[in-house]
Order: C-alpha cells, then sequence, then structure tokens
C-alpha cells in the first residue's frame, strides 16, 4: 500500500512540468548567478575587466603623467583623465566610483620623499569597489615608485564626497529597503495577475467578454488594479523603514512620489506581461518564481549591483529592479535633484510601455481566444 501511495504521489508531482522547472532549474540558475557574482569561474580563461578610474592631474609635470600612464600599464586599473569638477559631479552621481585628485607639488614631495599629495575622492555606496581601487592604486604607488615592500609607506588620502549625516539615509539602508520592496512587490503582482487565470478557469472572463466590454479593458483595469496595490504597497515598506529605521522619506517627497509612480507602472506592466504570456495558474507559478528570483539577482536586490562582475552590472539594466535601486540611491544617499532622476524614471516608464504594448497582443492570443 505504501509502495502504491508513494507510486502515486511522485507521478503526480512530475507531470507537473511547471513544478519541476521550479524545483531543478531554478537553484541551478541560482547557483550559476551566485558563483559568477562572487567570483570563482573561469578564473584562468579570461581576465577580469579593469576598474576604470577618473584621474585628475593639476601636477601636469613629466612625473606625474610618467606615474599615470604606469598606473595604466597595471592589467586590474584604467586611469580616465578628466577635469575636476567634472570627475567630482561624475562621482556624486554614481556614474564612477572614484577620482583620483594628483595635487600640485606632486613631483617636488617624490624628490624629497615627502607625503604624496594625491587624494582618492570616492562614493560611499561603492564601498567594495573603492576598497579595491584603493589597494590596487596603493599596490601601483609602491611599486612604480621604489617605496619599499611595504604598501603602508605609500600613504593615499580617502574622501567619500557624500557624507554620512541626519539628513540622508546610510547606503546599506538604502540598499535593504530598496532592494527588498522592489522583489517583494515583483511576487505581489504575479499573484494579483493570478486572478485573471482564476477568473478564466471559473468562467467569470467568459461572461464578461459576452458583456459590451473589450479585452483591452479588462487588460488594463486589472493593471489598474494592480498599480494602485503597487502605489499602497510601497508607500506602506517606506512609511515603516522611517518610523522603525528612520529612513529620510521627506527628504526630497516629490521625487519619491514620481518614482514609486513610474516603478509601480513599471513593475504593474510586468505582471500583465507575465500573465498574458501563460494560459494556466500552475504555469504562472513556476514561470514568475524564475523570472522574478532571476530579475532581482541580476537587477541589485539580492546583491548589491557594486559586488557584481562588470558583465553583470552590464546586464543589470535590463530590469526594473536595477533602475528602481539606483532611482532610490539618487534620492536618499546622492541627494541628486529631480531633473538627474528624471532619465531613470523614463527608463521605467518606457519599460512599463513596452511591456503593456507586448502584452496587449499576447492577452488576446493566451487568455481571450481560450477564455
Amino acid at each position: 500500500m505504501i509502495f502504491t501511495i508513494l507510486k502515486k504521489d511522485l507521478r503526480l508531482y512530475f507531470s507537473d512540468k511547471k513544478g519541476i522547472l521550479v524545483t531543478f532549474l531554478l537553484p541551478i540558475i541560482m547557483i550559476t548567478l551566485f558563483a559568477f557574482a562572487f567570483g570563482g569561474v573561469a578564473k584562468k580563461k579570461s581576465a577580469p575587466k579593469p576598474l576604470g578610474v577618473l584621474v585628475v592631474d593639476k601636477d601636469t609635470t613629466v612625473t606625474s603623467q610618467e606615474l599615470i600612464a604606469k598606473l595604466n600599464s597595471l592589467p586590474t586599473i584604467r586611469l580616465i583623465p578628466s577635469e575636476e569638477e567634472n570627475a567630482l559631479n561624475l562621482v556624486r552621481k554614481g556614474e564612477n566610483v572614484a577620482a583620483l585628485i594628483i595635487e600640485n607639488g606632486f613631483s617636488e614631495a617624490i624628490k624629497i620623499e615627502a607625503d604624496l599629495p594625491v587624494e582618492l575622492k570616492y562614493d560611499a555606496a561603492r564601498d567594495l569597489q573603492m576598497r579595491i581601487v584603493h589597494t590596487l592604486l596603493k599596490e601601483g604607488f609602491k611599486y612604480h615608485l621604489g617605496k619599499g615592500d611595504a604598501i603602508s609607506e605609500v600613504k593615499l588620502k580617502t574622501t567619500s564626497l557624500i557624507k554620512e549625516s541626519f539628513t540622508k539615509a546610510h547606503p546599506g539602508l538604502v540598499q535593504a529597503v530598496g532592494g527588498t520592496a522592489i522583489m517583494m512587490l515583483l511576487f505581489s503582482i504575479a499573484a494579483i495577475g493570478g486572478g485573471l487565470l482564476d477568473e478564466k478557469e471559473a468562467g467569470t472572463l467568459k461572461r464578461l467578454l459576452i458583456a459590451p466590454v473589450k479585452p483591452l479593458d479588462i487588460l488594463l483595469a486589472k493593471m489598474g488594479t494592480a498599480m494602485i496595490v503597487s502605489i499602497l504597497q510601497l508607500t506602506v515598506m517606506f512609511i515603516f523603514a522611517w518610523v522603525a529605521f528612520g529612513l529620510p522619506i521627506f527628504m526630497d517627497i516629490s521625487s519619491l512620489i514620481i518614482l514609486i509612480l513610474c516603478i509601480s507602472f513599471a513593475v504593474s506592466s510586468f505582471g500583465v506581461f507575465l500573465v498574458s504570456t501563460v494560459k494556466t495558474r500552475q504555469q504562472l507559478q513556476g514561470m514568475s518564481t524564475i523570472i522574478i528570483i532571476l530579475m532581482s539577482a541580476i537587477g541589485g536586490s539580492m546583491i548589491p549591483i557594486s559586488m557584481m562582475p562588470a558583465f553583470m552590472q552590464d546586464i543589470a539594466i535590463i530590469s526594473v529592479n536595477y533602475w528602481g535601486i539606483e532611482g532610490f540611491f539618487d534620492i536618499f544617499w546622492r541627494q541628486l535633484p529631480m531633473i538627474d532622476i528624471l532619465p531613470k524614471m523614463g527608463i521605467l516608464l518606457a519599460i512599463g510601455i513596452g511591456m503593456t504594448l507586448v502584452s496587449t497582443v499576447l492577452f488576446k492570443k493566451n487568455i481571450i481566444e481560450i477564455a
């Protein structure tokens, strides 16, 4: 009897193809992502992409230029010449991790073996990358300036361009709140979208189609419901973060509200897109779990973008998570004006519009025709 029941249960389990995918494919995908993110993959097959660092040479001497050339010969770092004001603005906006400032008197300091007038100005939200850059530069200075074997003999001053204060959030808090909020929002919206499939299976959708209701109206109504729930969910999560952890949500409330609206629109369109690509709730559960976790992993919800290798940072831009998290960093950490955050908001809107247009075609094919 036990063997009979066991055989029956196994047959039922393996008849659910989507469940099998979640059980076996999802762990494989996650292992692959984390293996690439944390290293240990293809170390001998390809060299890492050099870390780009802006450099401002205010000394403009043969000595300083030779040092820059020698540092550029290292396979792990690439110095990008820039004007000081432009370099600092790029770092403040999070577009570059750091700027190396070589002050006047650099060549003279080398001659008299004084402390070198150099400074590394960085974005503290990318602290891990900055530490790597700092170590690489100190090693480069040590070996190319003949400072001996002790790295400590070369002093390289570091300064965060964005100071922590009571008026801004710690980057770790922004990462935790923003990353988690968007990932949980994606799961919630996928569950809401599943209600449409329930209506199809219960026959409610067929009755709606008999009434004078256009298929597009049904789709937009579901998307509107998802968007309202998204706005409420994000609002509650940020109020909780404000009360529990002191997240300064009123620091730039207008930018935050617009960003929440853009994220809600993009996520809601994504939920409708998922529903439009499947025919049953079982298919939705399997596909949504894999896609959402995959998007969250590469988009920075699970692993901070700064911890990922270069190629994963490049593909992160395809996810809603990436643009939402970067927008939250712009508001809570970098404190950028709205004009500098608008491009990220525009990309979120473009993602939402694109997925909505695709969903209208798939919705009619996969949902309406078989209702």
